[in-house]
């Protein structure tokens, strides 16, 4: 396998007013960030408002935020993505996300952070799993829940019991690195072609 970081986008999912998903990817990409394996590029969503009715000819406006992020995804050998659950599904702008973009998903891998209430979001991961499968990506098996998470971080983001949780991302992102490198290496050898 190549010594060469793999370059991981964490992909903040959520835009809702009073939205938690900022704590939880920022906790989970400065993790990323203290791996000589991983080169992070954090990807808030909010930043980039995509409308939710899809274009093959874009206007400016939506051609703009889409070069502000369309060549992240393409650069990205991996993805986390962090997302909360909505109505036992993911949010609107995750969608839009991933239906505005198609190659820059393919044979990559891409891991879950996912957080709520009970289910700690994971119904959510759980329908994501299918839709990445539809644009040619690898998901990885092992997922960082956080049940009930607005008690688990204290008021500067730290989690105030982080042992259980640094131990499932390290678990995470080794499997990203795993399906990162064996997958950066085939379209290095071969286009993928869907």
């Amino acid at each position: 396998m190549s010594a060469t970081p793999l370059r991981l986008a964490v992909i903040t999912g959520s835009v809702r007013d009073g939205r938690f998903g900022p704590t939880v990817a920022n906790w989970v990409a400065s993790l990323a960030k203290e791996r000589d394996d991983l080169l992070v590029d954090a990807i808030d969503l909010a930043d980039h408002p995509l409308p939710h009715e899809l274009s093959h000819n874009p206007g400016k406006e939506v051609a703009q935020v889409l070069a502000g992020v369309s060549p992240r995804l393409a650069e990205a050998d991996a993805f986390i993505v962090v997302t909360p659950e909505y109505n036992h599904s993911f949010p609107a702008s995750l969608k839009s996300l991933i239906d505005w973009h198609g190659k820059e998903w393919a044979a990559k891998p891409v891991g879950f952070v996912s957080y709520g209430g009970l289910s700690g979001g994971l119904r959510a991961v759980e329908q994501l799993r299918q839709v990445f499968a539809e644009m040619h990506s690898v998901t990885v098996r092992d997922v960082v829940s956080f049940h009930n998470c607005w008690g688990q971080f204290d008021e500067t983001g730290a989690l105030k019991e982080p042992a259980g949780a640094t131990a499932a991302a390290t678990t995470l992102f080794n499997q990203l690195g795993w399906w990162g490198h064996a997958l950066r290496e085939a379209r290095e050898k071969k286009a993928y072609g869907n």
